[in-house]
């Protein structure tokens, strides 16, 4: 079993080539695997993985959750608002507690940027990141360069724009990682006052103007207004966002040909998205969905040690 360069995937910055080529890969024969009647394999039977969420989650939860019992490990689910956190509990407390009752692997979704790596220096599992802070949610993104690999064959040359609020979406700086990396043309577009400062540094084109970042792209990735992170008066209202950057089917005649339009979900169905755009025969929404399963597969896999714990 190959390996990745790393026993963590905190998030996508840096990340080597090889390392997000290797997940791709690997989650192809996972896609087979949910495709099937019996949509179960051993592979990490015996490992338990920890689920903890400190942030409410729907999509990343279930499919996290569906990707473990599919490979038969044992999960233990944390919530937040359920907890010991609730007595006034720390963060460390918390997991070095959870981790003494022989925890294996943790997947966590925290409020905080910087959590995932706090919890390697005080727990020995493997730690994913399944979302931190306005930091990075990296399964996400790979899923997103998954879907988009499956559909035209390569991610490299193609023109990727993402749209919404490039300030507090995580979504976005970690598709910007792994799309660079895997060679693709990343275009970033939202309001001034939804771009974070010096955005320059991502090494994106950079555009305020929906209408002229559309043209001659491949795929819009359009991401959700992230109300719980703003702070009030970022844009004047949900109806003018709209007018001006939401995605209808008048701005899809800028596109390529062969477009396709994406979400990580939840949709603002007509703020940022029009419904008939997202429910169109473009759309990859949810195959985003089917496809983060097989992803996050292919992360545990690759992360979880199997061949040292059957040699112990």
């Amino acid at each position: 079993m190959s390996r990745l360069s790393t026993r963590h995937l905190l998030g996508l910055e840096g990340a080597p080539r090889q390392d997000i080529e290797m997940i791709l890969d690997t989650a192809v024969t996972f896609r087979e695997v949910i495709e099937r009647r019996i949509k179960k394999v051993p592979t990490l039977r015996g490992i338990t993985v920890l689920n903890l969420f400190y942030e409410p989650s729907t999509r990343t939860r279930i499919s996290f959750e569906l990707a473990e019992k599919r490979l038969s490990a044992d999960t233990v689910n944390f919530s937040a608002s359920t907890s010991s956190v609730k007595k006034g509990e720390s963060l460390r407390d918390t997991v070095q507690n959870i981790e003494a009752m022989k925890i294996d692997m943790t997947v966590v979704r925290h409020g905080s940027s910087g959590a995932p790596y706090f919890l390697t220096q005080c727990m020995d599992t493997n730690i994913i990141n399944a979302g931190d802070g306005c930091h990075e949610h990296p399964t996400q993104a790979l899923l997103d360069m998954f879907t988009i690999r499956r559909k035209y064959g390569k991610l490299d040359g193609l023109r990727v724009v993402l749209i919404g609020d490039v300030k507090h979406s995580r979504v976005i700086r970690s598709n910007i990682w792994g799309l660079k990396t895997m060679g693709a043309s990343v275009a970033l577009c939202g309001p001034s006052t939804l771009m974070p400062y010096e955005v320059e540094q991502f090494g994106c084109d950079v555009y305020t103007n929906l209408d002229e970042a559309l043209d001659g792209a491949d795929v819009v990735n359009v991401m959700r207004i992230q109300a719980e992170r703003q702070q009030a008066g970022l844009f004047p209202s949900r109806r003018e966002f709209s007018a001006l950057f939401g995605v209808n089917r008048e701005r899809l005649k800028r596109l390529n040909k062969n477009y396709t339009i994406m979400h990580p979900g939840p949709i603002n169905r007509g703020v940022e998205l029009a419904s008939d755009v997202a429910d169109g025969k473009s759309s990859v929404i949810l195959d985003q969905v089917t496809n983060g399963q097989a992803v996050r597969m292919a992360v545990l896999y690759l992360l979880s040690d199997r061949e040292e714990r059957e040699t112990e």
